[in-house]
Parts: C-alpha cells; structure tokens; sequence
C-alpha cells in the first residue's frame, strides 16, 4: 500500500440532531443570526449557524480537550455499568 502523506479522512457523515431549547435561548440565537448577518452581510439560519457555535465552544474547553485526550469511556456505558465490568462493586 502506498505511504501517501495525507492520511485517511475522516467519516463526514452528518448527524442529525433535534433538541428543544427554552424561549429564551431560541431569542438569543435569532439575535445573534442577526447580528452575524448585519457584521458580515450574510445571512444564515440558526440552524446552520449552530454546529459552528458547538465546534467552536467544544474546541475551546481545555478539560473535554484533555479528557478526550486521556480517553473518554464508551459512550452510553453508565458509571455503574463501568464499575461492573471493572469488578468494583
């Protein structure tokens, strides 16, 4: 196989994924697609607008950023079913 310098990439798949957010917030994020559009002269949905906003708050938490370095446990494994299988409980 050959040695290429760009590695695999990675699974684009999108995901969907539907959440219910409180009044309040679905204001604030219409607010802020309004700003966006009146500082850059473009207009997105808060739908489009939200993956970014979420990549960008995941990449600047330095605890999930060094957790995820360390690895995470499997996830939907509880904390109970974890210390099962590890034998301490």
């Amino acid at each position: 196989m050959a040695n290429l310098k760009l590695g695999k990439l990675p699974d684009r798949t999108p995901s969907k994924i539907t959440i219910t957010v409180s009044a309040d917030l679905s204001q604030a994020l219409q607010d802020y697609a309004a700003l966006y559009r009146q500082t850059y002269g473009e207009s997105e949905t808060v739908a489009e607008l939200i993956p970014f906003m979420l990549a960008g708050f995941l990449e600047g938490d330095r605890a999930f950023a060094k957790a995820r370095k360390e690895g995470l446990p499997p996830a939907g494994i509880s904390e109970r079913s974890r210390r099962l299988r590890s034998g301490s409980e």
